[in-house]
């Protein structure tokens, strides 16, 4: 039988995540099989496992944290958000509706016996698995069949770490308003609380600390220092889509509203030659020396942003200047044509924007799988890429064939091929991750400093598993530094899932 530890938060992106990837990794030095495990995550980051089975991007990155392969039992279900008041939702890694928030609402606690089998699942291979909260526990208007904080804590009887916030400032609010909010029995459960993302002199805190225990009558387990760490974020709330920091290579990433799985561009970001910029109007675009049309969950809506927004003239306007590359959805919008004839996104008719012989139509089925394969002989700057060996996963609802091209009209480009070449320096994928493995990004790096005309230090593009491995040992370092680790060891207990 696993021990179980749970994190809560007071609210979103107070460092739930990291803090259950630090744990993974803590136990994981200590010589115990440790697995990360959240019930329902609401994400447009996700990732593949081997199985074919679609997961939130960040229960992959805790789980290798933890030194295991990524596995769907540690999020049985993943919300991914089509609009401002739907989502798809995937259960046990599979698409399994389109609904609305009030629907899902209604009908989420019928999907109990999913999350107890993935948990049962997990608890067969795990000595310890640490399991990450949702959003905060005090929201009252969703605490009725609660699926993710208090809900699944008495489910598994796990006891709860509360983190919360210091950076954002009224953290003393946050955490006793949450601990108030409580029902006694859920505040029972809390075990310890944690300050997070602290600057500063802690001594300055004692007189708050001391406060917080007497009121919220829950023992501080740590003050944790504000860390600079590059790991993978959740969607919207990424702190990354507001780095101006500028490089001496200029990589630019268009934000539609829907965009998906920008830690594509991560292996990119941690190199300090390179600055990747998020933009979000043609007027921030300028010319930069690489630009990407990321994933997206609606391609349909978002290539219509796109032209209403003015970026398609302002990238018909760079075509020919600089490359320009689309991944996945983004790929799709620079082909021809993409059509949903049974409503899978909506529904609906787009042209794209005409710089790839292809055209897509968005189906039910999603294609989930990983790839690996060699990068054929490429043309213009990807031409550095050829014959490196890559490896990545598709996630796409959308089946692109070929139209009036020197290819087999109607036929599919090659699964096994990582890039479609276009004229002008245009290139798509549908592989995700395509670009963290093999040395890709840093010879994609050199080939476009080689093209501005100045030099790159390659030794200081190093291999991305090496960099992830330093970050994850980075904050484990720093947790069992400012961790009262006696008191979080103290705090396991077997789970008792029903």
């Amino acid at each position: 039988m696993a021990k179980v530890i749970m994190i809560q938060g007071t609210m979103s992106s107070v460092g739930k995540s990291f803090l259950t990837a630090g744990l993974c990794r803590i136990f994981k030095r200590a010589g115990y099989k440790a697995a990360p495990f959240k019930s329902q995550n609401m994400a447009l980051n996700s990732f593949v496992t081997k199985e074919g089975l679609e997961i939130g991007r960040a229960q992959a990155m805790q789980a290798e944290a933890a030194g295991i392969a990524p596995m769907s039992c540690m999020n049985p279900i993943l919300l991914k958000p089509t609009d401002h008041t739907g989502s798809q939702v995937i259960v046990n890694g599979r698409v399994f509706a389109d609904m609305s928030a009030q629907e899902y609402f209604s009908y989420k606690k019928k999907l109990i016996p999913e999350i107890k089998q993935a948990f049962r699942r997990l608890e067969r291979l795990a000595d310890i698995i640490v399991i990450e909260g949702a959003g905060s526990p005090a929201e009252i208007n969703l605490k009725e069949n609660d699926i993710v904080n208090m809900g699944l804590a008495n489910m598994v009887d796990a006891p709860v770490l509360l983190v919360g916030d210091i950076d954002r400032g009224g953290v003393f609010a946050q955490l006793l308003g949450t601990l108030m909010l409580l029902e006694k029995e859920e505040k029972e459960r809390v075990k310890g609380i944690v300050i997070n993302k602290f600057r500063g002199d802690k001594s300055l805190l004692t007189s708050g600390v001391e406060l917080l225990e007497q009121k919220g009558k829950v023992p501080v387990a740590g003050i944790i220092p504000y860390m600079e760490l590059s790991l993978e974020d959740e969607d919207s709330l990424t702190r990354r889509f507001e780095d101006r920091r500028r490089g001496n290579i200029d990589i630019a990433v268009i934000r539609y509203p829907r965009i998906a799985n920008f830690t594509d561009f991560n292996v990119l970001e941690q190199m300090e030659e390179v600055s990747v910029r998020y933009v979000s109007s043609p007027a921030e675009l300028g010319c930069p020396d690489l630009l990407f049309l990321p994933g997206s969950k609606n391609t349909i809506a978002d290539c219509r942003w796109m032209r209403s927004h003015g970026f398609e003239t302002a990238v018909k306007a760079l075509a020919g200047n600089i490359p320009i590359c689309g991944i996945c959805g983004g790929y799709q919008m620079l082909g021809r044509q993409i059509w949903d004839p049974q409503g899978t996104e909506g529904g609906g008719y787009v042209e794209g924007m005409g710089f790839l012989p292809i055209a897509t139509e968005l189906q039910p089925h999603k294609v989930c799988r990983q790839v690996q394969g060699t990068i054929p002989g490429m043309d213009g700057i990807l031409s550095a890429l050829s014959g490196l060996t890559y490896e990545g996963y598709e996630i796409h609802m959308g089946q692109t064939a070929w139209i009036d091209s020197k290819e087999e009209e109607g036929s599919c480009p090659p699964k096994a091929a990582a890039f479609v070449c276009g004229e002008k320096d245009i290139y798509g994928t549908y592989i995700h991750g395509v670009f963290d493995r093999g040395g890709i990004a840093a010879a994609l790096v050199g080939a476009l400093a080689e093209k501005k005309g100045i030099a790159v230090e390659s030794g200081k593009m190093e291999d991305y598993d090496s960099f992830k491995e330093k970050q994850y040992n980075k904050l484990a370092d720093t947790l069992e530094e400012y961790l009262d680790m006696e008191k979080i060891y103290e705090m396991l207990t077997d789970a008792k899932l029903e």
